[in-house]
């Protein structure tokens, strides 16, 4: 069967990545599912939380707030169920489109390690950490230098197949640029490269 393609856009909160995945799910020429990050998480997280309480209505939590503690002690198994998951969809058949924040080796590795073997197409979404702010404060919904903090962290990668700058790209601009990618059957490298610079460093 062949292997879905993986469009993996990394970038910090508000960089536009949810903007571009919804103009990738709205075209009609390539069909894709959308796995983001923050939905994926928030709902396993939540779903496990209502199912321990609900299972277990007598559990010790030894004065712990046991979300937060669960949130401590289950993030990074959930960051591996995520990309397990992008895995099993690409495996499928399925086009995947995923808006990620990678910003911390292990993260970094675990992704590397379960989808090097599939045909991903690593997109750098960026912008100023000026307009960062601008977006989070129009937004509401974010605190005001999340971005900011993730910025260095996320953009230390200095191997993508595409890198996209929603500060002067609209978002269907930055859509047409990675079908464009896929149509010319450019062969994706980033990943690989990463891959092997991981496998020589050992």
């Amino acid at each position: 069967m062949k292997q879905g393609i993986i469009v993996l856009l990394n970038g910090t909160s508000s960089s536009g990545k949810t903007s571009i995945s919804n103009e990738l799910l709205t075209q009609i020429e390539i069909p894709f599912q959308h796995l983001s990050i923050d939905n994926f998480c928030n709902g396993i997280f939540h779903s496990y939380i209502d199912f321990i309480n609900t299972t277990y209505p007598n559990i010790e939590t030894n004065g712990a707030d046991d979300g937060q503690l669960a949130n401590q002690i289950l993030t990074n198994p959930l960051i591996s169920l995520y990309y397990s998951t992008i895995k099993l969809f690409s495996a499928m058949g399925n086009n995947v489109v995923v808006d990620t924040v990678i910003d911390n080796d292990q993260w970094y590795n675990t992704c590397l390690e379960l989808l090097s073997d599939h045909p991903v197409i690593f997109v750098s979404v960026k912008c100023t950490r000026e307009e960062l702010a601008r977006r989070e404060m129009l937004r509401g919904d974010r605190m005001v230098g999340l971005a900011s903090a993730q910025y260095d962290r996320v953009y230390c990668f200095n191997e993508y197949d595409l890198e996209l700058n929603t500060e002067i790209m609209r978002s269907s601009e930055c859509a047409n640029e990675i079908l464009n990618f896929i149509r010319s059957n450019n062969e994706s490298t980033a990943f690989k490269k990463l891959n092997k610079r991981i496998s020589v460093s050992k």
